[in-house]
């Protein structure tokens, strides 16, 4: 009878975890549609607004840099305030600006609006991975958080492909309209779910009570520097999305003037095949760091390592191919061995920061992965003509090895004391 109602217990806690992984999963979808969306239409955009290559470089160098600025102070916030209101409150407000955005009728308003973008958007990750870490049992938080992200790929193939397709009709600020309008529609039953099928502890179930010796009073979010392998992975995150916003920024436009494709064709090329293959890679990451994770209290770092040293040949590879079924088969073995890594670095964190600090954990991780891959759109954008998209694959896989070296330290090195210090105040291992 005791085992019958054990196993009925974690049924519940298993439905309900895939119940709030689907909900997220749906906001975080579009949350990618909205911004991906732009870079489909680059063609139009230079034509229609008359934005110069540096410009649009801007598109995602802006949106990253005001999006990661804002994701530290979103995540104290989540912390210390209902992660449901702040999640919310984000999507309704990514969701007019996207609406904003297709009424740009120069290029300094389309900018601002994306800048706009970015502080609207900040609000939403790291409460919606906090939240989601908190309502999940340790055994299982690599799948719940992998699968969460599996909608980021969905959203960057939605976004770029109904870009693209719209903008080649000729009614790219009607694309953004329509996104926008469909993200309002989502707040209201999304906005039901989580203010009534959820109970009131979940808002802040990753939250110790305040007796316990891992939440002290008044303790400054900047104490999480304290934790050298989280400084480590600080580094070491945002020179791998360095590499991935340049693809994702850039590759449409690429294709289109390599191969010739037309801007439906670029944007869907540009997508599918890299982000089918990352969805893979999600998944099959996520069970890999729960069953490595299970034997080794490293599994979820090594995750990380092992997609770093695949990831690095395949980055400069995608550059130097000039077969485009050749570059496919390249974009899907880097799509699936990114996943490893998009899935993994938040609970990789985890394993090291308790649950008070996640969501802000989550701010800061996101905050050096936009300040630096800002650059990546930007930098691509300004030297097209010189050392071009090609030349920049190849700094950013010699980044993605030194990345590689640095967490291979870290992993012999610093992460078996602070696991161990991380150990003796956390008891939800």
């Amino acid at each position: 009878m005791q085992n019958a109602g054990l196993n009925e217990r974690q049924s519940q806690v298993a439905s309900a975890t895939v119940i709030l992984v689907a909900w997220m999963w749906g906001a975080y979808f579009l949350n990618y549609c909205d911004r991906q969306a732009v870079f489909a239409m680059f063609k139009v955009l230079k034509s229609d607004l008359q934005m110069t290559d540096a410009q649009l470089g801007l598109t995602g160098a802006l949106f990253l840099w005001v999006y990661g600025a804002g994701c530290p102070v979103a995540g104290v916030l989540a912390d210390h305030f209902s992660k449901r209101a702040l999640i919310i409150s984000s999507l309704v407000l990514w969701s007019f600006v996207t609406i904003l955005t297709g009424m740009s009728s120069t290029p300094w308003m389309l900018l601002g609006m994306r800048a706009a973008m970015g502080i609207s958007e900040a609000l939403f990750m790291p409460a919606a991975i906090a939240l989601t870490s908190g309502a999940t049992p340790q055994q299982w938080r690599s799948k719940a958080i992998a699968s969460l992200t599996t909608a980021q790929i969905a959203g960057v193939v939605g976004g770029a492909s109904f870009g693209g397709w719209m903008a080649q009709r000729g009614q790219w600020r009607i694309a953004f309209v329509v996104l926008g309008i469909c993200g309002l529609l989502y707040a209201v039953p999304y906005a039901w779910y989580l203010r009534r099928a959820l109970p009131a502890t979940l808002d802040g179930s990753d939250q110790p009570s305040t007796s316990s010796p891992e939440r002290g009073a008044g303790q400054s979010p900047l104490s999480l520097f304290r934790i050298p392998t989280f400084c480590a992975l600080c580094v070491i995150f945002p020179l791998f999305v360095f590499g991935l916003w340049m693809i994702y920024s850039w590759l449409a436009s690429y294709l289109e003037e390599r191969f010739h494709l037309t801007l439906a064709e670029a944007g869907w090329t540009s997508t599918i095949y890299l982000q089918s293959a990352t969805f893979v890679g999600l998944i099959s990451g996520g069970y890999a760091a729960d069953l490595w994770r299970s034997r080794n209290r490293a599994g979820r770092l090594l995750v990380l390592l092992a997609s770093l040293i695949c990831c690095a040949p395949l980055l400069y590879g995608i550059g130097q191919v000039a077969e485009l079924g050749l570059l496919k088969g390249l974009l899907m073995a880097y799509g699936f061995w990114s996943g490893w890594m998009m899935g993994n670095i938040f609970a990789a964190a985890f394993e090291v920061v308790g649950p008070s600090s996640r969501a802000t954990a989550v701010g800061f991780l996101n905050l050096f992965g936009a300040a630096l891959s800002g650059f990546a759109p930007l930098l691509v954008g300004t030297w097209k003509q010189t050392l071009g998209f090609t030349g920049m694959l190849g700094v950013a896989a010699g980044a993605y090895a030194i990345a590689a070296l640095l967490l291979a330290a870290t992993i012999l090195f610093l992460f078996p004391r602070d696991w161990q210090l991380h150990a003796q105040k956390i008891t939800d291992r």
